[in-house]
Formats: C-alpha cells, structure tokens, sequence
C-alpha cells in the first residue's frame, strides 16, 4: 500500500480505529483462531487485499496483522518457513508489508500514541490491553500509521469482527491455502453504504520480477580493460545492517550493507551501504552501481564471484557474463561471515542476523 505523503489519520478515523479495537479484544478470536487461518479483506478504496493473520493463540503477543497483497501473504509463508525464515533472518520480517494492530502493556507506546488515547478520552488498564497500530514498509522500521492505512485498518478490522466468529462456528468457511485458495470479503455500494460478501479467491504467488540493469557501455568498456587477477575470488553479501538508521522528521529504517571480501586472506575491500527505496527492487538494482565503483576503485577484476543468496546471483548474472568473470552460488562465505559477526558482536547483536 503506497501512500506519497504521510498525512496522519483524522480524529474520527482514530475513534473509530480504538472502538473496533475494544470489540476486537472483547471478542478474543485468537482463543479459536490460529495465525496461518488466513481470511482476505479488499479495500474499497484501492482493490488492494489484505490477509488477515490473527496472532496469540498462546497469550504470547495478541495482535492482528494485515499482509498486503500477494507479496504480504507469501512473504509470511517465506519467513514462516524453517528453513527460509526469521530463525535465519530475524529480520526478514522486515520486507513483509504489513499493518499491525496489537494490543500491548502501556510502556510500550510512544509519547505520540498516548497522547491520542488522551485526547480521545479512552481509559486502558493492565497487561497487553492498549491497542497499538503499525505500520511496516520493506526494509523501515514499524511506522505510525497514515490516515490511508487507518482507513483499511478500520475496513480490516470490522470484516474480522464480523468474519472470526463465523470461522469459529465452521471451519469449512477458510478453503485450502495449499492450492493457493482464500475465503477474501468484498464489497460494493448500494444505496450509499457498503454490502460485504464472502468469495473464494485464487491467490499464486506473486510472479519473480526480472531486474533489468542498464550499465553504460564506457563503464563495462572501462573495467573490461582492468586487467583480470588470476585465481582471484570475491565474496559479495548484501543484507541488513544490525542497527537502524533514525534521521530527524523521517521514517526510521534498517540499511543493507553489499560487503566484497577477498576469498583467499578474508579481507574486505569494498562496503557501501544502502538505503531502502519505495520498493525491494529498487533497493537491490543499486548493488551492480556499488559493486562497479568498488572494482573500478579497486583496480581489480576478479576471476570468481561468490553469493549465498539467489536474488544476487540472478542480479549480477548478465554483468558478469559480460566481464568474462564466473559466478558461482554458495552457502560458504566464511570471509563474509566472520566481518559480520564481528560487526554485529560490537553493535550487540550477537551475530543472529
């Protein structure tokens, strides 16, 4: 869900956001609802499903989530998978969008959270009873939410209010995800006001995008003419850094770091880091740019590439196809690694990303 401006929600969208919160923990539809039960809602305004995951069968943490679109849903089934998701990558929640509305201890919420819980007059007490409303973007960090995002959430949360209790009653309502089938509640206009209905819809996975990266023939003419070392081999990792980045009066995010290191001796020749953009596409397009400033800066063309991950390999295929280099896919990046635990051993976090 793009919005170009952040323009926050109005104090009726609000009121009516904390209302159907207070149904929403009254009605308690994780005690029969399990998070992978997914259910869609469209949005009226734009078309856009989201998938409602309902979250705090254990007590643990209730909340209610709202995967947008196709690359919301199955980038859930992604990190939700052991051997792809957050055990590996506690951040790979982060490229999932998504909107969340939990419910949390009051030492949880910023100044700006309780103050319109203030203005609006609702009175919360206790444990896990303050509605929390989010907001996460491709590589940002949770967000306060934007009037548009207040909107569908408001949408989200009546459809669940009106759909959990009716899962409780039969389950035979949620068809088969395993063949890409959802129960999604839809809606048009009659007479003013909005009917809801129930439909089954195919939802596939979204299909992989082709990056087509246009590198200007005097670059690829000038690295061309740097002499290739013999037997020499490069490791090239681009994943998040282990702290976010907080700039004043902007949304705070996690940068990627692209690390080069020399195979051989492990030592790191080139870093950059990148910041996300509107989309996960446009954000890896910028590793061939970096990598070609590196190299150039460098003075060194290599005779071997080597990545860990498929979105790199596809990435850098045809340019080094095109500088006589051979790529090769791999799990073992020890030089890599070790930078990184270093790296993540000081900034404290342990070298778990």
């Amino acid at each position: 869900m793009k919005t170009n401006k952040f323009t926050n929600p109005s104090t009726a969208e609000w009121k009516k956001l904390y209302e159907l919160a207070t149904k929403l923990k009254a009605l308690a539809p994780w005690e029969w609802m399990e998070e992978p039960e997914f259910f869609g809602v469209r949005n009226p305004e734009t078309d856009e499903i989201g998938f409602i995951s309902i979250m705090g069968l254990l007590g643990e943490h209730l909340s209610i989530g709202v995967y947008l679109g196709q690359e919301g849903l199955y980038g859930y089934w992604n990190i939700s998978d052991p051997a792809t998701g957050l055990e590996n990558n506690p951040l790979a929640l982060f490229d999932v969008p998504q909107l969340q509305a939990s419910f949390e201890d009051r030492e949880q919420l910023e100044k700006q959270d309780r103050e319109v819980i203030k203005k609006l007059g609702f009175k919360f007490r206790g444990s896990q009873n303050y509605p929390l409303f989010r907001s996460i973007k491709p590589g940002f960090m949770p967000y306060y939410i934007t009037s548009d995002e207040a909107r569908f959430l408001i949408y989200a949360l009546e459809q669940t209010l009106e759909t959990a209790p009716r899962i409780r009653d039969d389950e035979s309502l949620l068809p088969d995800p395993d063949e890409d089938l959802y129960l999604v509640r839809v809606s048009e206009k009659q007479g003013g006001k909005l009917v809801w209905r129930d439909e089954i819809m195919r939802v596939p996975p979204p299909e992989t995008a082709n990056i087509s990266i246009e590198i200007p023939t005097e670059i690829i003419n000038e690295l061309k003419n740097v002499p290739q070392k013999k037997g020499l081999g490069l490791e090239i990792d681009f994943s998040y850094a282990p702290t976010p980045v907080a700039e004043k009066g902007q949304r705070p995010y996690f940068p990627k770091m692209l690390m080069i290191a020399e195979a051989r001796q492990g030592m790191i020749l080139g870093f950059a880091m990148v910041k996300p953009e509107e989309t996960i596409l446009e954000t890896n397009a910028q590793v061939p740019r970096h990598l070609i400033e590196n190299l150039l800066k460098l003075e060194v063309r290599p005779e071997e590439i080597r990545v860990r991950s498929e979105m790199l390999y596809e990435l850098l295929k045809t340019f080094t196809q095109q500088m006589n280099i051979k790529l090769r896919l791999t799990n073992d990046l020890p030089a890599v690694d070790m930078a990184k635990e270093s790296m993540f051993s000081f900034f404290g976090g342990g070298g778990m990303f």
